[in-house]
Parts: structure tokens; C-alpha cells; sequence
């Protein structure tokens, strides 16, 4: 019962860190957009954690593991209900590292973070209805029938050298970006980003609140792969926290250098995201890796951002944070990575990791653009150049972030 407590604190404790890092997401896509956007994208960040909780509780809790199923797609039913032993008492140890309860909160702060990615990619533009519609349907049925196929063991599970994902470098991250890329595509760029061929920059209004944000993903990362251990077994959870931490500083430090050579100045907003390139890329293996796999996996993610940043940009494709670079580019390195490192490292892991890919790849790609395209087709999904040039604050809202310090901005 004693490790039970231990175990059971120690996912709580993740739970909450999991949980902060809703604030750095919503730090950093305010950081890296335009300050007449802010209201909207900070009520976008809190409608989804609130409703996502929701819908994992009534929902995507039981499609994700759904006991018994076909590998893929199952169902247990409706809201929770823990397990009970012969004798009719809550039985707590399940499964034998925590309760049932700690084991929802758990899952249910990362599934709210695939639409969260989606949130940056489609700033200062996006109709909120629309994208609140998205982020239901989304949530509370497409990511949990993903979970399934691997975590709810799937399909993905049995194959003969199953496909591994420690903590989710595609099951969260690419899934959140493949539906990124998607809306990115059918919602076109911002005005004003691409005039005459040309790519301009659009700055964001607070950096510093960006660094914040990074940072306290960072710190919220100890939870997200830390807790992914499902104990506190001390060698295990130390040894993740040390390739995650190896994995983020390598990503930016690699991401700063070759932003250097490439752009010949020395850019912060690619030095936090090639931070954050390195932790989704060592996600799907943190558990399995050396320190020095960790630094080179963070690494590779780093120089992996600045190309695929400027791949997006020379595409016509506006990402205003960067979301489709770092957590689709990067959750796909990640998890082709457990292949090439580490404990697992061989070629019928490298296949396997290649289906997982392609997988997700066409569940995400299809269900995104059959939810967005209707969406455009029968609602709209963008705003109209009056209220994108004027700011969603004050024709989504009505209000303004900072009534008190206010920017003409274009």
C-alpha cells in the first residue's frame, strides 16, 4: 500500500505539471502573435482544457481504453465508473501503480493538448465558433480513437514488433499537428503575411511572455514524460528527466546555431522553438535513450525547426507560432528516432514506427479535413478582413486584453 502512495503522489505531481503547461501554451501563441488578438487566443486556451476534461470524462476516457476491442475502435461506455473487486470495494490498485482517478486526470490533461496545437497554427484569423465545434469533435472522438490503437492497445500494440510511444511524440504531438497542417491549409494566411511573392514578418507583441511560456513547458515536460513512466521507480523516472532535459537544451542550442548560418542574426523566437522541437523529439523514447541518444535526438529536432520553418513559409503555409514545424516535423523525428536509438533501436522497430507514422498520418489528415472543410463549407471557419485588420478581441469579444495600452496594428 506504501508504494501505492508513492506511485500514486508521484502522478499526481505530474498531473499538475501536465496541467501548467496549459498556461505556457497560451503564453507562448500570445507572445508570438499581435496584441489585438490576445482575449481570443487566451478564451480558445481555456475553452479547450475545460471542455476537453469534459469530454474525456463522458467519452474519450472509454474510447481510449476500451478494455477488450478490435484494435480499433472500442468502446466501454459512457462516464467513469472505477473498477471494483469480487467482494464490492473500490479497488484501488488497478493496476498497480496508481488509482483509477489519478489514471483519467492523467490522460485527460494530455488530450486536451492536440487541439491546443491546432490553436496556434490557425491565430488571428479563425472564426472561435467554428474552431470550438472543431476542438469537440476533435477531442472527445478523434483522439481518443488514436490513443486506442496504441496506449488502449490496438492494433498498433500487437503487431509482432509492437510500435512504441512513451509519451506521445506522435499519439499527441503529431496528432495535434497533422490537424495543424490541415486547418492551416483549407484557412489561408494572414493578411498581409506574403505581399508579391515575397514572405514578411509579422511580430509578435510580447517575446518575453513567449520565453515564459517556453520555459514553463519545459517545466511542464518533467510531468508529461516523467509521469509517462507510470511509477516512481527512482532509475526510470531520473533517467527520463535527464534525456528530456538533455533533449530540449541540445534542440535549442543546435536551433540558435543554424538560425545563425542560415539568417545571420541570432534569433530568439528559433532558439524556443528549437527548445521545444527537442522535447517533442525525444517524447516517443525518453525512457529508452542514453544521455548522449537524448542530446543528439534533441539535436537533430533543433536543425530539424529552422528548415522546416522556412519549408512552411516558402509553401504559402502561415503558422504563426510555428506549431506544424515543431510538433508534427518533430513528432514524426521523434518517433522514427526509437528506432534508430536506444534500448529499442533496430530495423523491425524502425518499420514499426514507420506504420505508427502513416497511421496517424491518415486517420488525423482525413478526420481533420472532413471536420474543417465542412465547417468552412456550411459555417465559414474565417473571419472577414475587417474584423482580422481590426482584431478578434473586438469583434469576437467585445473587449480588449489591454484596454489601457492599446496599438494601431496592421
Amino acid at each position: 500500500m506504501e508504494l501505492l502512495t508513492i506511485n500514486n503522489v508521484w502522478m499526481m505531481i505530474c498531473t499538475a505539471l501536465v496541467f501548467f503547461m496549459h498556461l505556457g501554451f497560451a503564453f507562448l501563441e500570445i507572445g508570438l502573435t499581435r496584441q489585438k488578438n490576445t482575449l481570443n487566443i487566451l478564451f480558445k486556451n481555456i475553452f479547450i482544457i475545460t471542455v476537453g476534461l469534459l469530454l474525456y470524462c463522458l467519452v474519450g476516457f472509454n474510447l481510449m481504453y476500451p478494455g477488450e476491442f478490435n484494435g480499433f475502435i472500442g468502446f466501454a461506455g459512457f462516464g467513469l465508473e472505477a473498477p471494483v473487486t469480487a467482494e464490492g470495494a473500490l479497488d484501488l490498485a488497478y493496476n498497480e501503480g496508481y488509482t483509477y482517478w489519478t489514471d483519467f486526470l492523467f490522460q485527460g490533461m494530455f488530450a486536451a493538448t492536440a487541439a491546443t496545437i491546432v490553436s496556434g497554427a490557425v491565430a488571428e484569423r479563425m472564426k472561435i465558433g467554428p474552431f470550438m465545434v472543431f476542438t469537440i469533435i476533435y477531442v472527445g472522438l478523434i483522439y481518443p480513437i488514436a490513443g486506442s490503437w496504441k496506449w488502449g492497445g490496438g492494433f498498433l500494440q500487437t503487431l509482432e514488433t509492437p510500435f512504441y510511444d512513451f509519451a506521445g511524440s506522435t499519439l499527441v504531438h503529431s496528432v495535434g499537428g497533422w490537424a495543424a497542417l490541415v486547418a492551416v491549409c483549407l484557412l489561408g494566411s494572414r493578411i498581409g503575411k506574403f505581399k508579391d511573392g515575397k514572405i514578411q514578418a509579422i511580430p509578435g507583441h510580447n517575446i518575453p511572455l513567449a520565453t515564459a511560456g517556453v520555459l514553463i513547458l519545459w517545466l511542464g515536460w518533467f510531468g508529461f514524460n516523467g509521469g509517462s513512466v507510470l511509477s516512481a521507480d527512482p532509475s526510470l523516472t531520473s533517467l527520463t528527466l535527464v534525456t528530456t532535459c538533455l533533449a530540449a537544451a541540445a534542440g535549442g542550442v543546435v536551433s540558435a546555431f543554424v538560425s545563425l548560418l542560415k539568417f545571420k542574426n541570432l534569433d530568439l523566437t528559433m532558439f524556443l522553438n528549437g527548445i521545444l522541437g527537442g522535447l517533442v523529439g525525444i517524447t516517443a523514447g525518453a525512457d529508452q535513450m542514453s544521455p548522449t541518444d537524448a542530446i543528439i535526438i534533441g539535436a537533430v529536432a533543433g536543425a530539424i525547426i529552422v528548415f522546416a520553418v522556412s519549408l512552411i513559409d516558402r509553401l504559402k503555409l502561415d503558422d504563426p507560432v510555428g506549431a506544424i514545424a515543431v510538433h508534427l516535423v518533430c513528432g514524426i523525428w521523434g518517433t522514427l528516432a526509437v528506432g534508430l536509438f536506444g534500448e529499442l533501436a533496430s530495423s523491425a522497430q524502425f518499420v514499426s514506427q514507420l506504420i505508427g507514422v502513416v497511421s496517424y498520418a491518415v486517420l488525423c489528415i482525413v478526420s481533420s479535413f472532413l471536420i474543417i472543410y465542412t465547417l468552412k463549407k456550411t459555417v465559414g471557419i474565417r473571419v472577414s478582413e475587417k474584423e482580422e485588420l481590426e482584431g478578434l478581441d473586438a469583434h469576437e469579444h467585445g473587449m480588449d486584453a489591454y484596454p489601457d495600452f492599446r496599438l494601431n496594428e496592421h
